[in-house]
């Protein structure tokens, strides 16, 4: 999956924010492979390394995939959440029954060592894109430290 019209020679590693209909796509370039990227996207025990608002996580499974169950700590209080829907590059949730963000990995055509990363906010949750930047920041931190 690529960005439709986008140039890969011309990106740099800045948060973009584009509308997709009813969301808000928050993306970041990451040097780093997307499955590997993917992977690290879907560890449930990751996300509080790079989540600000994911404290901690108890899950039915340590990667996400469609059915997943837990509940996160945010807020300073435990919320239920279960996966919606999930591929291999793809997953989505719903947190306290409300939908949520999705999230997403995006190849490059002939790049096999970068890909995009996508957090997808609903537009009533614009007020958390600032939040989504900070966190694809320390996600592509993670990321790349681990190459």
């Amino acid at each position: 999956m690529t960005r439709a019209g986008s140039e890969e020679s011309d990106r740099d590693d800045r948060t973009s924010v584009v509308r997709e209909g009813t969301t808000l796509a928050v993306g970041r370039d990451v040097a780093a492979p997307p499955e590997a990227t993917a992977e690290t996207l879907r560890d449930t025990r990751r996300w509080p390394e790079w989540s600000p608002s994911v404290r901690a996580v108890e899950s039915t499974d340590r990667y996400v995939e469609t059915g997943t169950t837990g509940r996160v700590r945010v807020a300073g209080a435990w919320v239920p959440f279960r996966v919606t829907a999930a591929t291999r590059l793809r997953w989505d949730w719903r947190v306290a029954g409300v939908p949520a963000t999705g999230h997403r990995v995006e190849r490059y055509p002939r790049r096999p060592d970068r890909c995009r990363v996508v957090i997808e906010v609903p537009l009533l949750a614009a007020p958390y894109v600032p939040i989504c930047r900070r966190a694809l920041d320390r996600f592509a931190a993670l990321v790349e430290g681990d190459e």
